[in-house]
This record gives C-alpha cells, structure tokens and sequence, in this order.
C-alpha cells in the first residue's frame, strides 16, 4: 500500500506516519514544508522500522507555486491507496496573507489541500486496495461567506474553524460526486476527542502554555503516538469498510464509529457547490479546473 500523508513532520501526521512505517509492505509519501524536517522525520521512522519504505515531497502550502511543484512531482506515482489531509495552521498571533494574497489560514488549512487532493484522485481510482481520502478536521467552526477571508473580524480559533468546515464541505462533496460514479474512492473526517500534545504548543503565549500544561495533567490532550495507533487503522481496513464511511465525519466513543457532523452548509449541496466553484476561481489554474471538470463532467 502507498500512503500520502500531509503535515507529516508534526502532531497527527507524524503520529500515523511513526504507527504506518511498522506495517509491513507499506510505502509512505511525506509531505511538509521544510526539507530538514522531513530528513529528520525519515531518519527517526527509519529507527523505528528499517525496513521501511519512505519519499518525501518538500511543499509549503502557502504558496500556490509549490503545491504545482508538488502535484507534477507526485505524477510519477501510478497510484495511491489513501491521502491524509492533515496539514494545518493553528495558533497564530495576528492576521497573515500569503504571497498569493490569501488569509494563511483559508490557504494552507482548505485551499492548498483542495488543489492536491484533485490531482490526486485518479491516483486513488487506481487502488487495488480502495482509495480513500482521510481529513483530520475538528467538528467545530463556522462558514463566513461575505468574509471568507477574515478581513473584518480576524481570530486564529475563528480562521481555523472556517477552514475546517471547509474541508468537511469539501470531502462531502467528493463524496457526493463518487456516489455517481463507478469508481469506489471514500472520502471523510476524523475528529479525535482530545487535542493531540505537539511542539507547537511551545509556539502559543507563556498564559496558554500554562493552561495546556494543567490540562495536560488532566488527561485532556492525547500524545502523537496514541493518535497514530487510534487513527492508523482507517487507512489500511479493507475497502468496504471505507466506503461505509464515506461522506461522514466520524470519531470513536467506547470503540464504537459515532457521526459529528452537525453545521448546516455541510450537508446544502448548493453551498457545497457555491465553495467548490469559488475554490476553482481561487485557484486559478486550468490544469487544477481539468481535474474538477473530470469529476463534474461541466
């Protein structure tokens, strides 16, 4: 099995990437920003299994130019049996604009990922095994159409949020588009109750790192590792149990499958579209149109 994982340096990503490289027979794309990084990603699940099979693709989805880079580079794959959309902003200190003129979070958290993921999926139709695409997205937040940016009322919860119900319109959608189609691709969310314990919580202010740490000690946040033994199984189970997730957002309560999804503009197909569309124009890129069109059939 061949695996993308996004965001695969840090928190969740790199917590499925260290449970995958244990499993035999598989092969592990990671994605992230920084080439040193992920040299040093590779090396520490090397460690873990020597046997382990590992490409890197160095991206940084904030500039729209490297995610092109990024989708021509991963043309060589013929196929792939899951993606994991994990990459993300969280906390930051004030309101950033990308070098594409974008709200960072909007970019990096939705619409980078947005243009990956279509040029993925025919990767994905190829799986023997059945594709899925697994997003790592909370059941919070909420959708600002006549702010999408957040140039009025800025707020990192409030940006992050946006972009999460984003995604989850964006999966919901692919789901929609696959329900007609022949190719059995699955597409969701998984939320994880608890906040996974990270280095970016030494990025937050001194008060924050305070109330993280007691919450720490309260049992209210996961490690990496337990998220990656908690999360691992969805991309390797056999293709009819992906497909009965499929256009879900999903956690585990008591090891039970449980559904979350509760925002309205998730399940309207026309606010769905409405995104899609918008997100197409954002992109501004004809081979990124091409792929959407292949789905669409328009």
């Amino acid at each position: 099995m061949r695996i993308l994982i996004t965001g695969a340096t840090n928190g969740m990503g790199k917590g499925v990437a260290r449970t995958l490289a244990k499993v035999p027979d598989i092969e592990l794309v990671l994605l992230g920003r920084s080439e040193p990084l992920l040299r040093a990603t590779v090396a520490e699940l090397k460690g873990l299994s020597s046997a382990a099979r590992i490409r890197t693709v160095c991206c940084d989805l904030s500039r729209m130019r490297e995610v092109k880079a990024a989708v021509a580079e991963l043309a060589s794959i013929e196929a792939l049996d899951a993606v994991f959309v994990n990459a993300g902003i969280g906390y930051a200190p004030r309101h950033q604009r990308t070098e594409d003129g974008l709200d960072a979070h909007f970019q990096v958290n939705y619409l980078s990922q947005f243009m990956l993921t279509l040029h993925l999926l025919e990767r994905l139709e190829a799986s023997e095994h059945g594709g899925r695409v697994v997003f790592n997205t909370p059941s919070f937040g909420d959708l600002r159409w006549d702010d999408l940016q957040l140039e009025r009322d800025w707020g990192y919860e409030r940006a992050i949020g946006q972009a999460m119900v984003e995604r989850r319109m964006f999966y919901t959608q692919l789901h929609a588009l696959y329900a007609t189609r022949d190719a059995k691709v699955s597409c969701f969310g998984f939320e994880i109750a608890k906040t996974v314990w990270t280095h970016q919580i030494e990025l937050i202010p001194a008060p924050m790192r305070f109330m993280a740490t007691l919450m720490k000690g309260l049992g209210q946040f996961i490690s990496i590792d337990a998220c990656g033994d908690v999360m691992a199984p969805l991309f390797v189970e056999d293709r009819a149990a992906g497909l009965a997730k499929s256009g879900r957002l999903i956690g585990f309560e008591k090891g039970a499958v449980v559904d979350r999804e509760k925002h309205a503009s998730v399940r309207d197909a026309e606010q769905r579209v409405r995104l899609w569309d918008l997100s197409l124009q954002l992109c501004d890129d004809e081979a990124t149109r091409r792929a959407a069109q292949r789905l669409t059939g328009s």
